[in-house]
């Protein structure tokens, strides 16, 4: 009886566990990704948007201008601005400016300065051995040409008689069409459980075989670690239950008998 709780209460809490696990750590990425824009970003904007409304209110009420402002004005301002709970606008200002940076990156003049400002990022001491690194993950997380996958092949990989799924990424490198002389394939071979790692192999298309498969069964049958099958390619109970039977040696005596013949 508690063997049987046990089992039905593991059962259930991993499958309860599975449901909201993804939506739990959707909230909290976005959360933390809110934190980032606000904490440095929005937090700033908020300072400046405080300055100009003291500034404004200064000019209008004929109170002395300062670069500081009067203490009195500020002290209002920043008793509204809890009040009213206008700390949201650093946030909001904040995705305006993000895109008025991308816009302004897209034009001529915006791209030369980025060029330039990069270039001297990657010349500067320290900074050079930090900057491109992170720059290359950005551009892979964030980049808008995306990696695209054409179908899914097995390819025997690492070793002949090791097949492994794999995804077409392109044809292969132009030196190696001009010495291999050959139609190649270049496949990106995904690892488990963690698929957006891997290895990239350039083999011959005739060694490859396409599999009547989407990217996204790929993905799941390489995260789940072959548990997940696609519906196209599941096999019966039967052929399930024979392929996981342990491979055993035969007995003694059929090996002893076969010597002595």
């Amino acid at each position: 009886m508690v063997e049987r709780f046990r089992d039905d209460f593991k059962r259930s809490f991993l499958r309860g566990l599975t449901a909201i696990l993804p939506a739990i750590l959707t909230i909290y990425i976005l959360i933390k990704l809110f934190d980032l824009v606000q904490n440095f970003v929005g937090k700033y904007i908020n300072v400046a948007a405080k300055w100009i409304t003291v500034q404004f209110w200064a000019i209008s009420t004929g109170d002395k201008i300062s670069w500081v402002g009067p203490s009195n004005i500020w002290e209002k301002t920043k008793e509204i601005w809890e009040q009213n709970y206008l700390d949201w606008m650093g946030f909001v200002l904040a995705i305006v400016a993000i895109y008025i940076v991308g816009r302004f990156i897209a034009s001529i003049l915006g791209r030369g300065l980025y060029s330039l400002l990069e270039r001297t990022l990657v010349r500067t001491p320290i900074i050079k051995q930090v900057y491109p690194h992170i720059k290359q993950v950005v551009d892979f997380l964030l980049s808008e040409k995306k990696l695209e996958f054409s179908r899914v092949v097995a390819v025997e990989y690492p070793r002949k008689g090791v097949w492994s799924l794999g995804l077409v990424t392109g044809p292969g490198m132009r030196t190696l069409h001009a010495d291999i002389k050959g139609d190649l394939l270049t496949i990106f071979i995904p690892s488990s459980p963690t698929p957006v790692t891997g290895y990239t192999i350039t083999v011959h298309r005739s060694d490859v075989i396409d599999l009547p498969i989407s990217i996204d069964d790929a993905f799941r049958f390489t995260v789940s670690g072959g548990v997940i099958m696609p519906a196209t390619q599941q096999l019966s109970q039967t052929e399930i239950e024979q392929a996981r039977q342990p491979v055993l040696s035969p007995p003694q005596e059929a090996v002893d008998k076969e010597i002595a013949e």
